[in-house]
């Protein structure tokens, strides 16, 4: 197993680099994304705190599927996806669903805790957020490999 030494870098030059070389002598690339393993998380954060580069670990993102799957949660989070940036306060989000109050609290915090969905109080209002960074990774997550055995100029037969 090739190991990926962390400790002298200071710039994302120098991480790219090092994930270049890292590569080439064994460690699997696909789709643009160096995968080092499923127990090393890369996350650079510049200054506005978004994350531009970071490898999901295969237990989070099973995580958030799983919270994904229950068609209430999926209802809440799409809504909040759609409400933007603004979020939605959480009465609105439960007259829009029609959930009911403590149905919604117990699914927004299966949500909160797998980190999809944060919540900010404004005064005396209870604002949640689609985390977008997050969402986007979960999404880099399930297609970054996708095609990654299928041999380079294989004619595809038509069956």
């Amino acid at each position: 197993m090739a190991v990926l030494t962390l400790d002298r870098i200071t710039s994302a030059w120098e991480l790219a680099r090092a994930i270049q070389v890292a590569c080439s002598n064994g460690i699997r690339s696909g789709g643009g994304t160096a995968y080092i393993s499923n127990i090393l998380e890369i996350q650079l954060t510049p200054h506005d705190g978004r994350s531009i580069f970071g490898v999901m670990k295969i237990e989070d993102a099973a995580a958030r599927l799983e919270a994904l799957g229950n068609p209430t949660r999926l209802k809440i989070y799409r809504t909040l996806v759609r409400a933007g940036q603004a979020g939605m306060a959480v009465g609105r989000l439960q007259d829009k669903l029609k959930v009911a109050p403590s149905t919604l609290s117990h699914h927004i915090k299966s949500l909160v805790s797998v980190g999809l969905v944060s919540q900010v109080r404004e005064s005396t209002t209870l604002v949640c957020h689609a985390n977008y960074d997050l969402m986007q990774g979960l999404v880099d997550f399930l297609v970054a490999e996708c095609c990654a055995d299928e041999k380079c100029g294989e004619a595809k037969s038509a069956a």
